[in-house]
């Protein structure tokens, strides 16, 4: 419960400072809080996320043996994105991932999207967590 308090006191607060701010300068804060906001939505239901993940894939008969966990996206490229992505790999790398950088780029006139697992929630100083995979992905356009 006391998580949902939280993220009602981030809207709230994201709500009186959109409205009080100019018409650009609002755009680029709504974008921030948006983000900010699912990053925390992320983190507090990562487990459960994971769950309905690994349900899915049960499901379909195409598991993972792999320790598995969600963490938030950072995006960077063409487009603002915020989300959640499923890492899958041994244990020990799992606990080093703390995000999934993502980069959008245009190649050949077609859309790229590269997942990276990472280990800092940051888009300095990153380093790729080696051994993990991406295996799912959330977003959404912010």
């Amino acid at each position: 419960m006391q998580g949902k308090k939280w993220i009602a006191a981030a809207l709230v607060c994201g709500f009186v400072l959109g409205n009080s701010m100019a018409p650009a300068q609002a755009g680029i804060l709504d974008k921030v809080l948006k983000g900010g906001v699912i990053g925390a939505v992320v983190n507090a239901t990562a487990p459960e996320i994971d769950k309905a993940i690994n349900a899915i894939t049960a499901k379909y008969g195409v598991s993972s043996e792999y320790a598995t966990k969600v963490v938030p996206i950072i995006a960077v490229g063409d487009g603002s994105r915020a989300g959640a992505a499923q890492v899958s790999g041994p244990q020990a790398y799992v606990d080093q991932c703390k995000a999934a950088l993502q980069i959008e780029q245009t190649i050949f006139g077609v859309r790229a999207v590269v997942l990276v697992p990472i280990d800092r929630i940051d888009i300095k100083d990153i380093n790729r967590v080696q051994g993990v995979g991406v295996s799912a992905q959330l977003d959404i356009k912010i």
